[in-house]
């Protein structure tokens, strides 16, 4: 079969926000559902592993959506230099460690309202990122984190294939 005839995998975006997600981007899931538990709420794909570059950005988009940011949690051996605090538009939000690995950051909003998003790696490819996103985002998924990006990243090269 000609490359041509391989069928193109069903987008599960929309193709305008399909177009639009790019490193940095973050997508959110603001419609409720009734059990949270196993479920993201969103998920973003930081351009790196710096915290206080990337994290400013995200805190806007999300607060612009979902109000203030009180609280992000994030596996502190996964990213470069964590400090304990960051501001943004002159609101301090602390930064905590949590043992959830590379694949989440949890948002507090208010005293105890969390979301947990999907983070993706910042050297995925854009046609990867944006599957792990779609998924993370749906209301009917209740794949963790680390789950949704094995099933959607492609397979890294073994030694073998990298002589070849």
């Amino acid at each position: 079969m000609a490359e041509s005839d391989t069928p193109t995998p069903p987008r599960l975006l929309p193709d305008e926000i399909h177009r639009a997600v790019k490193p940095g981007t973050a997508l959110l899931r603001l419609q409720t559902t009734h059990s949270r538990e196993g479920v993201l709420d969103g998920a973003w794909w930081p351009r790196s592993r710096d915290v206080p570059t990337e994290l400013p950005a995200l805190i806007q988009a999300l607060t612009a959506h979902l109000g203030p940011i009180t609280r992000v949690g994030l596996d502190t051996d996964a990213w470069e230099e964590v400090p304990t605090r960051v501001v943004v538009d002159g609101r301090v939000v602390h930064l905590g460690s949590f043992p959830v690995g590379d694949d989440t950051v949890l948002i507090t909003r208010g005293d105890n309202d969390h979301f947990a998003l999907l983070v993706v790696p910042p050297d995925t490819t854009p046609d990867a990122a944006r599957d792990a996103m779609a998924r993370a985002v749906r209301a009917d998924n209740v794949t963790q984190a680390a789950e949704i990006l094995v099933a959607t990243l492609p397979e890294p090269a073994t030694d073998r294939e990298e002589s070849a």
